[in-house]
């Protein structure tokens, strides 16, 4: 039985370890599980890097140099010094409840790249490479601008046929919104709907049958994990163990198994693009875009805060496709 990936493990809140403090900190927060475990590897490599001197010991010197580090020799991305400052500010302001005043680091030179995205039939291409549950849940990833996560943590109540749309729940940020339900996947969603309630069904005879639910849900509504409503739409073929509890439950498929079929789907398909399965929700934007679908809508339906993190996918419909003609083809 394996592991929950995506689900927090228990911590002692008496422990005296500094990182399972940290830990604690965060998750009183309220910030999501994947960001939790993004800062805790952020500080580990500040703490590291600084031969493992204890952050009450350094301040901003030490903050400057690490952020430097990664700019100057290890020539990252903008995004990822940002991400790696956010973690050590959230370490010293939110937790450690030191100012580390006015920062002055080397700021990274490497601009934030376009995003891969796939023509219409290339991402047909793809999908027809795929097979079972992992081309349904790629399916929705395009047909959506569902992230990977979202796709496979979907529950039966989230697909929503009467209104034609999907609800997305606890997504980046632990904001929901609801995004477009493709008709043509309704056939086969309706066909997964039954799988999964007949799989719940005898689960339920082999006396399981409850699902994980988050925060205090299973407190609140103690019948909702046996209810249909609450179960996975793409359940896991084997059962679980919830590191928390120990209850073995039966979570739903993991990421990684659809990035693996997704990665081979891509080769088998000859696309020569460094592209995954986020691409497919980078097309869905950008397809939206060139079909003439105000960006407002498709900002909404990918769960942007900003507008302006919408925007850059004008930049990935180029002026070849607004009828500017080179100059050697006149």
């Amino acid at each position: 039985m394996n592991d929950m990936e995506d689900v927090r493990r228990p911590i002692d809140l008496n422990s005296p370890r500094f990182m399972d403090q940290l830990r604690v900190c965060i998750r009183s927060k309220n910030l999501a599980y994947k960001t939790e475990k993004t800062y805790c590897r952020w500080v580990t490599h500040f703490i590291r890097y600084h031969n493992n001197r204890h952050p009450r010991e350094m301040g901003s010197t030490e903050v400057n140099l690490f952020l430097s580090y990664l700019s100057v020799e290890r020539n990252m991305v903008v995004n990822s010094q940002k991400t790696a400052l956010n973690a050590l500010v959230f370490l010293y302001k939110q937790f450690l409840h030191i100012d580390l005043g006015e920062l002055n680091y080397s700021y990274s030179k490497r601009p934030q790249t376009l995003p891969t995205c796939f023509s219409h039939q290339e991402a047909i291409n793809v999908l027809a490479k795929l097979r079972g549950i992992h081309k349904l849940a790629s399916g929705l990833m395009y047909g959506s601008g569902l992230r990977v996560m979202e796709s496979v943590r979907l529950r039966i109540q989230d697909i929503d046929f009467s209104n034609n749309c999907i609800v997305v729940r606890e997504a980046k940020g632990l904001k929901w919104r609801r995004t477009l339900l493709p008709s043509s996947l309704s056939k086969e969603l309706e066909n997964q709907v039954t799988y999964a309630l007949a799989l719940h069904a005898q689960d339920l005879n082999d006396g399981y049958g409850r699902v994980y639910l988050p925060g205090a849900l299973a407190r609140k509504y103690p019948k909702a994990e046996t209810e249909s409503a609450w179960q996975y739409l793409f359940p896991a073929r084997q059962f679980s163990r919830d590191p928390r509890s120990g209850i073995t439950r039966r979570h739903h498929i993991g990421e990684q198994q659809v990035q693996r079929a997704v990665k081979k789907a891509i080769s088998e398909s000859r696309i020569l693009k460094k592209a995954s399965c986020h691409t497919f929700r980078h097309s869905f934007a950008t397809n939206l875009l060139r079909a003439g679908v105000d960006i407002r809508n498709i900002q909404e339906m990918m769960g942007h805060t900003n507008i302006s993190t919408t925007q850059i996918y004008t930049h990935v419909v180029g002026v070849q496709e607004r009828g500017v003609v080179s100059p050697i083809d006149i």
